[in-house]
């Protein structure tokens, strides 16, 4: 038998204010007796029954637990990869107070609506950084998060090619060492500007290909904004500010080609919850199954007993003096 709780202070202190009550209501009834010469033999049969209840409850209350069973555990649910685009326009303010600064807001929210999916993070501006692989673990995610700025990586542009072709053979390896064989497998690429690379429509056809759910988060304004930099702002050959604006063209036609969908992130909408809402409509596939050894908590057959003793002891009348 195994016991959820120990015997503790709170166990502790109702015993001995059971015993020293009941030691002095005994001390009371022998001096009463011994005075009218009576005989005082039968409390002791209250004394039993009531220690038995009591007894009873203490146990009850340390929740004992016995019998032995095996019980399959199912782990359901989807692996997300999240690529951020960390390129040198994320650091513009027409979302307040920067577009990745607002990026890193919402991606808690991300965490915090799939607890029970594994969320991994790549960094990307021409080229793909992986920041933090699939986990569970969210306190890892949100620190991830929480440090991620635009001199992480190279600032040569945009190409998202490098990225998802990373997150694609991330989930695509983790498939190959789990139990299913397949898996709801979603990217999420949050970007602002548009796409400089060349590879980008082969590997969109091959996350097709594999039945990869695409996303496309597009962050900032039409109007755009002026990008910070430690001197002051950005400037082009001519010494203009060079104004960034969001750029949907791309980002829509990924998304449009893989099946997936595009949202939008700027001053006025916000289509985090949107997103979050199409996640969950994709069903989670089976991940693991266990079979784990578990006893079950039978506290309330001693409670049972207890409650059963405490009617008795209430029906039973025993005369306390006899002649």
């Amino acid at each position: 038998m195994l016991w959820y709780r120990e015997f503790g202070l709170t166990e502790l202190i109702f015993t001995a204010a059971f015993v020293l009550l009941y030691l002095l209501y005994i001390i009371r009834m022998i001096s009463t007796a011994r005075s009218l010469g009576t005989s005082f033999h039968t409390i002791f049969i209250k004394l039993a029954l009531r220690t038995a209840f009591f007894a009873l409850l203490i146990a009850s209350l340390l929740a004992p637990s016995f019998g032995e069973s095996r019980k399959e555990v199912k782990s359901i649910g989807k692996d997300i990869m999240i690529c951020v685009d960390l390129s040198k326009s994320m650091d513009a303010f027409d979302i307040q107070p920067t577009r990745l600064e607002k990026i890193k807001y919402e991606m808690k929210k991300l965490v915090s609506a799939f607890s029970s999916d594994r969320i991994g993070i790549i960094i990307f501006s021409s080229e793909g950084f992986m920041q933090c692989p699939l986990t569970f673990d969210q306190n890892a995610l949100n620190l991830f998060i929480e440090t991620m700025h635009t001199g992480l990586v190279p600032s040569s542009g945009t190409d998202f090619a490098p990225p998802l072709r990373m997150a694609m053979k991330k989930l695509e390896e983790d498939e190959e060492n789990s139990v299913a064989q397949t898996k709801s497998k979603i990217i999420i690429l949050v970007s602002d500007g548009e796409d400089f690379g060349e590879s980008t429509q082969e590997i969109a056809r091959e996350i097709e290909t594999e039945g990869i759910k695409l996303f496309t988060l597009g962050v900032g304004t039409e109007q755009g904004g002026k990008i910070h930099t430690q001197g002051g702002y950005k400037k082009d050959k001519s010494g203009n500010d060079v104004i960034s604006k969001l750029n949907t063209k791309s980002l829509r036609s990924l998304a449009s080609r893989t099946g997936g969908e595009y949202f939008e992130i700027n001053a006025d909408p916000n289509d985090i919850s949107r997103l979050i809402n199409a996640i969950n409509s994709i069903e989670g596939e089976l991940r693991d199954v266990r079979f784990v050894d578990v006893t079950a908590n039978k506290y309330f057959y001693f409670l049972g007993i207890a409650i059963l003793l405490l009617i008795a002891d209430m029906l039973i009348n025993v005369r306390t003096f006899a002649l």
